[in-house]
């Protein structure tokens, strides 16, 4: 998700009241269910008539909802219609399924698969273990790459001034008491998973959880996504986890990079 920057609001082909409609959308990001026009209109940044307009017209169309009762919005069924044809059709999600289920029966663990957008992964493949959050069953969910063990494989298999570029420029915000937000401190991490070809996270994302992870690539070797295996820290240690889930992991990684199904086709 970016927000449009004075270079492409100065291109002649960029549609400014597009984007603005994508504002408003994007104001229900990390909000509760509901938002008053009010709200919309702050968190989108737009005047209070640009919002109204571009509110009323997306819930025109069925892509905000309106409270009869209360005039407040909330983001409409359609919406759900893009992520199930963006899984539907992105080649790596289809190729990668039949391994990560192997891989979740082989291990017994939560696997899911993620897709690398520059500060952050997207998880695109969620299966799940027997205990599992409400939040970690989420298709969509976005992390930050510096904190999450997906995403340093993934910085891992880029250049170190591009990886450090981007831990530089991420908000480093903790997610847990243990989330490791030193620049210096994560790129350790990341020239650990450099030398390993995997990366292990402890408890820096969601408290009593470990996880692994390893990048996935293109045809041109760039990282574009990442394989996690999450399990309990009641159940599992790191060295446990090193020993007898990161060769299932790689094993998995091998076959899905051998297939260079990490680009669109």
């Amino acid at each position: 998700m970016r927000n449009p920057s004075e270079d492409m609001r100065n291109n002649p082909l960029f549609v400014n009241s597009l984007a603005k409609g994508f504002a408003v959308l994007r104001a229900f990001h990390g909000a509760g269910r509901y938002l008053s026009l009010a709200e919309i209109t702050a968190r989108s940044n737009l005047d209070k008539s640009t919002a109204q307009r571009m509110t009323h017209t997306l819930a025109e169309l069925g892509y905000l909802e309106r409270c009869p009762d209360t005039r407040r919005y909330a983001l409409g069924t359609p919406l759900l219609d893009f992520s199930y044809q963006f899984v539907r059709s992105h080649p790596l999600v289809e190729v990668a399924t039949p391994h990560l289920i192997e891989l979740r029966r082989s291990c017994e663990e939560r696997v899911d698969m993620s897709l690398f957008d520059t500060h952050t992964v997207v998880y695109a493949v969620r299966l799940q273990s027997k205990r599992d959050k409400y939040y970690t069953t989420l298709v969509g969910r976005r992390m930050p790459v510096f904190c999450n063990a997906g995403g340093r494989a993934i910085l891992a298999q880029l250049p170190e001034d591009e990886a450090r570029r981007i831990i530089d420029t991420s908000a480093r915000d903790p997610l847990t008491t243990k989330t490791i937000t030193d620049p210096d401190a994560i790129m350790e991490r990341i020239g650990q998973a450099r030398r390993n070809g995997y990366a292990i996270a402890l408890e820096e994302s969601i408290l009593g959880e470990i996880t692994l992870g390893a990048a996935l690539r293109d045809d041109q070797g760039r990282p574009v996504g990442a394989v996690h295996i999450a399990a309990s820290t009641a159940e599992w240690n790191a060295e446990e986890m090193e020993s007898r889930l990161v060769p299932k992991l790689m094993e998995t990684i091998g076959i899905l990079n051998r297939q260079h199904y990490g680009t669109a086709r």
